[in-house]
Order: C-alpha cells, then structure tokens, then sequence
C-alpha cells in the first residue's frame, strides 16, 4: 500500500524521506508514531517532521557511534548533525507558515445591563444543565 501524500500523516512522511521507497516494511516510524509527532506539534506538518528529524537524529548518535570495522567506516555524529539541520531548517519553515491552530479562538460574553444580564444568567444555567 503506497503512502498517501496528501494527508498530513504522509506529508510528514514525505519530509522525513521515509516513505520513499512505499515499502511499509521499509518505513521508520509507524502510523501511530507520526499521529504523536503531529499531536505532539499541534497538527504542524513541518514541525511534526522536525521532530521526527531529531528523534531519527538521537537514535543514530546512540545506535551508530563512531565505528570503524576492516574497509567500513559509520560516523553516527555526522549523520545526526545533518539531520538536525534539516530539523532547525524544518522548524525555520514552519515559524513563516501561519498558524492553522484552533486554539486562538476564545468568545467573550458580554452581558448589557438589566436585560441582558438576565439573559446571560440563563445561558449559564442552560449551559450547567448540558
């Protein structure tokens, strides 16, 4: 099953090159692990992606090293370095996008006097009663 690039999730995917292949065996992350990185980053693709990033970037450096064996050289830091920069290039991107987050939005009750007042008392209670 190939990865659908228009949903967030593949979009992530897409930023992160691990779904190049549209092998699911070949895929770094699990579906469930870039829901969290998008939950985690409030539904910012980019953001999402950076972090995914410096996540693969950590495992690297832990995993990697540096190791030297006959002709085969792996240079754990190396690769973490370019995948951090990628990130910070990621996040840079994502601070010029405008914010798509629900969470700027608040209403403000205004009551007039008398009237109004009452008015406002009555949703209150209605609003108790849900």
């Amino acid at each position: 099953m190939a990865t659908d690039y228009t949903t967030p999730a593949g979009q992530v995917r897409l930023l992160i090159t691990a779904g190049e292949s549209n092998d699911l065996d070949a895929e770094i992350f699990t579906e469930p692990q870039i829901e969290a990185f998008l939950a985690l980053e409030k539904a910012n693709v980019f953001r999402a992606a950076a972090l995914a990033l410096e996540t693969i970037a950590v495992d690297q450096v832990l995993v990697l090293k540096v190791i030297r064996t006959l002709d085969v050289q792996t240079d754990g830091a190396a690769v973490a370095k370019a995948l951090m920069a990628r990130a910070v290039m990621l996040r840079e991107r994502s601070d010029d996008e405008p914010d798509t987050a629900d969470d700027d939005f608040a209403v403000a009750e205004f009551a007039d006097p008398v009237f109004g007042y009452r008015q406002r008392i009555d949703r209150q209670i209605l609003r108790e009663r849900i």
